[in-house]
């Protein structure tokens, strides 16, 4: 994932008209609360949870007090008024959501209120999400002592976006007949051209390197593609895009 190969591509401004984030927005400011912008925000929590859980662990709470917490602030989230007091200027999901933990954590009075309305719900599974969705980036232990809270959320925003829009593409290959091909190729998907031996791929494959060329040309388009889109539900406005690829891919190479 990188800067230049991240903005290629695009998408039209009319589906912003939509999209996640613009849709959760315009309902908190109506307060409306309409079923689908509590679908959507609910869709993007579950995406972005691991950011949430990896920065309140890096707070200096247990594991098991991190997994409740996340569970609560998740509740909040959909279930209060947050966002309706949110600052009008928020125009990217991770930022307003970072800001929004922040608060939680330090006020107990919107902790309880969240356990209360919750109760015994469980929002996410935790043991299933792991299994259903696990992340192939990690942060050595170094690195978690070192960093910043704020640091380690960006990362590993950073990095959910990137897989996910990777898992989707995975998804796609397989409903396609073509796993296997996405399998041997989705490493070099975000790797600099020099480093891809496209003669070990092909022999792996059994086809010609320019086949090979070809697919992974074709499947770093539809990468592209996927990881614009993902980005777009979570931000307000289509100009926003580029300027959060830019941020999260700079957050990921920070780590290398």
């Amino acid at each position: 994932m990188t800067p230049t190969t991240a903005t290629d591509g695009g998408r039209s401004p009319d589906r912003f008209a939509t999209t996640h984030w613009s849709m959760i927005l315009a309902c908190a400011d109506s307060g409306t609360g309409e079923a689908k912008a509590r679908k959507a925000l609910t869709d993007l929590c579950k995406t972005y949870w691991r950011p949430i859980f990896a920065f309140i662990c890096r707070r200096g709470y247990s594991v098991p007090d991190a997994q409740d917490l996340t569970q609560d602030f998740f509740l909040t989230m959909i279930e209060g008024d947050l966002l309706k007091r949110a600052d009008p200027g928020r125009g990217r999901f991770r930022s307003l959501l970072l800001k929004t933990l922040q608060n939680f954590l330090v006020d107990d009075t919107i902790r309880k209120r969240a356990r209360k309305r919750g109760g015994d719900i469980k929002f996410v599974s935790w043991d299933e999400w792991m299994a259903e969705a696990p992340s192939h980036f990690s942060i050595s232990a170094r690195e978690a002592e070192t960093w910043s809270a704020e640091k380690i959320y960006d990362v590993r925003w950073a990095a959910t976006a990137a897989e996910h829009a990777l898992r989707q593409l995975g998804e796609e290959c397989e409903a396609r007949g073509r796993r296997r091909v996405f399998d041997v190729l989705s490493d070099c998907l975000a790797a600099e051209r020099k480093d891809v031996s496209y003669p070990k791929l092909a022999k792996t494959l059994g086809v010609s390197e320019t086949a090979v060329k070809r697919l992974v040309h074709q499947l770093r388009q539809r990468y592209r593609a996927l990881l614009r889109e993902e980005v777009a539900h979570t931000v307000e406005k289509p100009e926003d895009v580029d300027e959060e690829l830019r941020y999260l891919c700079a957050a990921l190479a920070a780590t290398s």
